[in-house]
């Protein structure tokens, strides 16, 4: 597996996904409340469909369906997410 392939899986599984959990547990935890606005009703839709379309990412690196050229894509706007979700924080 090329560099550029692994740095993609390595954020992905390491970084972004668990985030993506973390956060929908934090919304269904509202949802079990009866606190969960249609915003965060949403928001749980989107990162559910976000975490699909994060698996995906994987299982495609891991079956060599992509190539190097798609991969840095994928990661350079991976990257771009997480900076700009840190500068909000």
């Amino acid at each position: 597996m090329s560099e550029v392939k692994q740095n993609l899986r390595n954020i992905v599984v390491g970084t972004v996904i668990p985030e993506v959990e973390a956060y929908l547990d934090d919304l269904h935890t509202l949802l079990e409340e009866n606190k969960a606005t249609d915003d965060d009703m949403d928001a749980i839709r989107e990162m559910e469909s976000f975490l699909v379309e994060l698996q995906n990412i994987v299982l495609a690196v891991d079956e060599n369906k992509v190539n190097d050229e798609e991969a840095s894509g994928v990661y350079d706007r991976i990257m771009s997410m997480i900076e700009e979700s840190q500068e909000e924080h």
